[in-house]
């Protein structure tokens, strides 16, 4: 009786553990069918992220995802900082100074963080020129990190042409993707032509054709891409 008893108990609890198994194949199927949805198949290898920020030239707009693309390439990526650990607090930068793994500059630590990956010092010096909004007084005065702010300073630091000694929209519009991509390669040294690439280098003139593609079709015009 008794060993009919566990076998019986033991067939029941084989079931009961198939199906929770079941469950959670089910559960982790379902999440990654959700994920999928919410980043289309386009971004990551061809693309990234839309812009939280409205309107705006489309030029600038689809360069601002194509230094994303090698920067910070990520579902989220006004979250996180260098290394992939994410922040909560985006009331201001976050500071978190990160060791360097790899790269010319390892040994040393790094604040890079959101979107553009600002380091703090960086962030400061354009915010005080490009953020539409602080708060503070005279030296004490605070800007906000979140993700609407990232893009609005990075835009209208792009668009100063004194701040380059180039009009980057029209170079742009001439087709000479390349060109820019070498002119801010001493900010944002993970676009190559400097001390530092990364696996997405090479891809970033394709990238950005396929963001201009998508940032122009939002504005209803045609793709007006020149190789």
């Amino acid at each position: 009786m008794f060993k009919s008893f566990l076998k019986s108990f033991g067939a029941v609890s084989l079931t009961i553990g198939s199906a929770i198994a079941l469950l959670f194949l089910v559960s982790i199927f379902q999440s990654q069918s959700d994920l999928s949805k919410k980043i289309p198949l386009s971004y990551g290898i061809e693309g990234t992220q839309p812009l939280v920020m409205q309107g705006g030239d489309p030029y600038i707009r689809a360069l601002m995802r194509t230094i994303t693309a090698s920067e910070a390439n990520d579902p989220e990526p006004y979250t996180i900082i260098y290394g992939g650990q994410r922040v909560t607090d985006l009331s201001q930068h976050p500071e978190w100074c990160v060791p360097i793994v790899a790269g010319p500059n390892q040994g040393n630590c790094t604040t890079a963080a959101g979107r553009y990956q600002f380091i703090n010092t960086t962030w400061y010096e354009k915010a005080e020129r490009y953020h539409p909004k602080s708060s503070g007084l005279l030296w004490w005065k605070t800007y906000s990190f979140e993700p609407q702010y990232q893009d609005a300073v990075v835009y209208e630091w792009l668009k100063d042409s004194q701040a380059w000694n180039a009009n980057i929209s029209q170079m742009l519009q001439e087709g000479k993707i390349k060109d820019v991509l070498r002119l801010l390669s001493g900010t944002w040294t993970s676009l190559g032509y400097g001390i530092e690439t990364n696996s997405m280098s090479d891809r970033l003139p394709k990238i950005y054709e396929n963001m201009l593609k998508e940032e122009l079709e939002k504005r209803g015009e045609n793709a007006k891409i020149t190789s």
